[in-house]
């Protein structure tokens, strides 16, 4: 049970920093510090110390330099952060020129 809450939450947490990187440059300073701060809370609160360490950082940089490419940087690597320890999503987010077609592996 303490397992899919964990996946549950895992997973929340990729689909809000995929959303953060797919809204980039349509959100305002303020709204991207609320949606950081929002992870960085859910991170503590189960205790992935690494996302919420990114997460920290990532507000302090906005706070110092507002917008800008450093904001895709630390959601890369809180997204990697959550993943490695969900390997299934590895092979459920491999883009297709990487997997081997059916007919290529017969030949």
């Amino acid at each position: 049970m303490r397992h899919d809450a964990t996946l549950a939450i895992r997973s929340d947490l990729l689909r809000r920093i995929d959303g953060l990187a797919g809204e980039r440059g349509h959100l305002s300073a303020p709204r991207l510090q609320e949606e950081v701060d929002s992870i960085r809370h859910i991170a503590r609160s189960f205790h992935f110390d690494e996302v919420e360490g990114l997460a920290g950082t990532l507000q302090s940089a906005l706070s110092l330099h507002g917008l800008g490419l450093v904001v895709l940087s630390y959601l890369d690597l809180m997204r990697d952060a959550i993943a490695a320890e969900l390997p299934a999503l590895d092979v459920i987010a491999a883009p297709a020129s990487v997997i081997p077609m059916r007919s290529a592996l017969r030949a």
